[in-house]
């Protein structure tokens, strides 16, 4: 199975932004972390920053919303023209009407558990989602280590999207690595979110090229 490779900006340098993701000219998407520090407890970028980079890309946005009252904003970054958003289960009332709302605008639609999250009680809504991420750290801050512990809720993730027929991608993110990327894809996941493992090394793209040979399975 092939995968995807989504470089996260967090690790990247802010004050060069429309540099460093010429950096990264060969990754399918770049992965933009959007966080409120009501979520979680850091705060990163917003809506006009998103709308910006959308502008200078040169690859697709794969925006992952970090914040409370997803219901609420996700929409919007929808209308960036960003190619997929992703909302946390946990920040949304409504997770359906939301997808359907993401569809709608024209991104895909993606939907994120944190690692203590049950996977169980979202598994009817999969047809409704082209993305279902599971963090494999606490979300909040880069560099953190691989959470070993998600590998059995990937597994069963892998197994209900087969199962189910739905053309929905299963992320990860959190501690991606040459050392973790392996087993992380043993386990089912086709699309994984590395930051440190890109942008703290001489060559982005080249580490790009290593993850996506090792993260193929």
């Amino acid at each position: 199975m092939s995968c995807a490779i989504h470089p996260s900006i967090l690790s990247a340098d802010f004050v060069n932004l429309e540099s460093e993701l010429l950096r990264i000219g060969n990754a399918d998407a770049v992965h933009v972390d959007v966080m409120d520090n009501h979520f979680v407890p850091n705060l990163t970028l917003g809506l006009p920053i998103v709308r910006r980079i959308q502008e200078v890309s040169p690859i697709p946005l794969d925006v992952h919303l970090m914040i409370s009252d997803a219901d609420r904003w996700a929409p919007e970054y929808a209308d960036t023209g960003a190619a997929s958003v992703t909302f946390h289960a946990e920040a949304s009332a409504a997770p359906i009407r939301l997808a359907r709302e993401l569809r709608a605008r024209g991104a895909k639609a993606g939907m994120a558990l944190r690692p203590a999250t049950p996977l169980e009680p979202y598994l009817d809504m999969l047809d409704e989602l082209d993305l279902l991420l599971l963090m494999t750290v606490e979300p909040g801050f880069g560099g953190q280590a691989f959470l070993d512990l998600v590998l059995p809720k990937i597994v069963r993730a892998r197994a209900a999207i087969d199962g189910s027929g739905a053309a929905v991608a299963l992320q990860i993110d959190g501690g991606v690595s040459p050392e973790t990327i392996e087993r992380a894809a043993a386990a089912g996941a086709d699309v994984f979110v590395a930051g440190s493992a890109v942008y703290n090394t001489p060559d982005p793209a080249a580490a790009i090229d290593l993850l996506r040979s090792l993260g193929t399975r």
